[in-house]
């Protein structure tokens, strides 16, 4: 009974020893089902300084938030760098809202360098007023409304949506003569931000392409805003930091990246730290002893047999 009462005391012992070699990381969570990974975070000091202060978890919904308002995130795609947005005043082919309700999107410039709507994302803006800036500096009849990665604004007025507003698309005589088009579908680069009410214009709708599906028709199309990110660069920093047990987050000044090792922060990596802190040699300490204690657990249950 003596030896089998060692022998569990020295399990638990050699559990406890290991238990601080298992450094998890501790800004990784969730909201719903969504998995919150490294740029994002929504613990402050988590995460790439690019992206503070961007998501934030409300009775398990996932929300974006920038200068232009807060969207929905309903998916977060790690291997294309890809979030997926909703709104609930983005138009479909089945409603038109109007009123200049609908957010649209824009970023804080500091913001823009890490993410901006993917280039195969439309915004169709719709109602916009001929003094609308969208409609300007352009010479001629040549608006800057175009297709985008095989979506336009004819294919949008075959929804039912339209008709409930009295198009029609036959007699419609877009620039020519009466004014500008009822719908302008628009790359975002190409005007940097969507605002209805600097636009001029009474609502939008935003659709992407998910490549290499094609779909049949705006019935199909995928409406939301189709966001790409970017660390600029292969982020080093955080691939160093990662690689030796660290966390990648930021300082308080909420510029400079630092790697979080335990309780101790590093400029670069978690071996920097140990070397001048000693978090590193005790870490050895304890791997020495969970050692020695295997043997002498070994030992005994040899003496048992």
């Amino acid at each position: 009974m003596s030896k089998l009462f060692h022998t569990v005391y020295l399990l638990i012992i050699f559990s406890a020893c290991l238990t601080p070699l298992n450094n998890a990381n501790s800004c990784r969570s969730y909201c719903g089902n969504i998995s919150i990974d490294y740029p994002f975070a929504l613990q402050h000091g988590c995460g790439h300084p690019g992206f503070r202060d961007l998501l934030f978890c409300i009775n398990d919904v996932l929300m974006l938030h920038i200068s232009s308002g807060s969207y929905k995130v309903l998916n977060i795609d790690y291997a294309y760098q890809a979030l997926t947005l909703h709104e609930p005043h983005i138009s479909t082919c089945d409603t038109i809202v109007l009123g200049n309700k609908g957010n649209g999107f824009a970023l804080e410039p500091w913001r823009a360098p890490y993410m901006n709507p993917a280039p195969d994302n439309v915004f169709m803006l719709i109602g916009c007023s001929p003094r609308s800036p969208l409609f300007q500096g352009f010479p001629g009849k040549h608006l800057p409304c175009r297709n985008v990665s095989g979506m336009s604004c004819e294919e949008y007025y075959g929804c039912p949506a339209w008709d409930g507003l009295g198009h029609n698309k036959w007699a419609r005589e877009e620039f020519f003569g009466s004014g500008p088009p009822e719908c302008c579908a628009v790359p975002y680069e190409t005007i940097k931000g969507i605002n209805l009410t600097k636009l001029e214009c009474e609502g939008y709708s935003s659709a992407y392409s998910v490549a290499p599906l094609r779909v049949d028709g705006p019935s199909e199309w995928s409406y939301g805003i189709r966001v790409r990110y970017s660390l600029q660069g292969n982020d080093e920093f955080c691939g160093a930091c990662e690689a030796t047990g660290g966390t990648c987050g930021y300082g308080e000044d909420a510029i400079r990246q630092v790697c979080m090792c335990g309780k101790v922060n590093s400029s670069s990596n978690c071996d920097s730290v140990g070397l001048s802190s000693g978090t590193r040699p005790m870490a050895m300490k304890v791997s020495a002893v969970a050692g020695l204690l295997t043997y002498m657990l070994l030992w005994i249950t040899i003496n048992q047999i």
